[in-house]
């Protein structure tokens, strides 16, 4: 999961302004780092033209994913991040992003504004934060460890579960037990039988 582009932008009619962006683009090589930055604004600026104000949308490219989110007041945010990456978190993230941005920048700034003169400088440090959305989002932090406790519980469940099958058999071949302990081990063990989980 990787996150490569983090932009704000302003739509205006007829052309989308960018304001501030951030990019990642250590995964590429170095001689095609410049291109793929531009080739990134340039399909954030086409995506938050192409969107109605008000709306949320996510757009494959290949393996990559666009995640869109323009306001009604116009101010947009663009995620680009592989198809692994989810929307949820991409979301949640443009939202406070956006929040974050619209409080700190005056409203008269961003028809006319531009990364040189916009003085936001938190998109870095979203960007790097949001890379692992386990980390930077507490709800897939819990569902991995929901995850996690869930295939525990499975595999605690299938040893006990053989376990008691070796029970089983350790009981009915002991000489040990007598004929009301057997018994008793049976009836007990039909009674726990209705709770048993598969």
């Amino acid at each position: 999961m990787k996150l490569y582009s983090l932009s704000v932008l302003y739509k205006s009619e007829p052309k989308a302004v960018l304001l501030k962006a951030a990019y990642d683009v250590s995964s590429f090589s170095f001689f095609q780092r410049s291109s793929v930055q531009e080739f990134m604004a340039f399909t954030s600026q086409l995506i938050v033209e192409r969107s109605a104000k008000g709306s949320r949308a996510s757009v494959k490219e290949q393996e990559y994913l666009c995640h869109v989110y323009v306001r009604s007041d116009s101010l947009a945010g663009v995620v680009i991040a592989d198809s692994e990456y989810p929307s949820r978190v991409a979301f949640t993230l443009l939202e406070k992003v956006l929040d974050e941005f619209s409080k700190q920048v005056d409203r008269i700034d961003w028809p006319v504004g531009s990364p040189a003169t916009i003085q936001y400088t938190a998109l870095d440090g979203h960007l790097s934060r949001y890379q692992n959305p386990r980390e930077a989002d507490p709800m897939s932090k819990v569902q991995a460890e929901l995850d996690e406790t869930k295939i525990i519980l499975h595999n605690t469940m299938e040893s006990l579960l053989e376990r008691g099958e070796k029970l089983d058999d350790l009981v009915s071949k002991s000489e040990v037990l007598g004929t009301q302990s057997k018994a008793f081990y049976k009836t007990a063990r039909k009674q726990n039988s209705c709770c048993a989980i598969m």
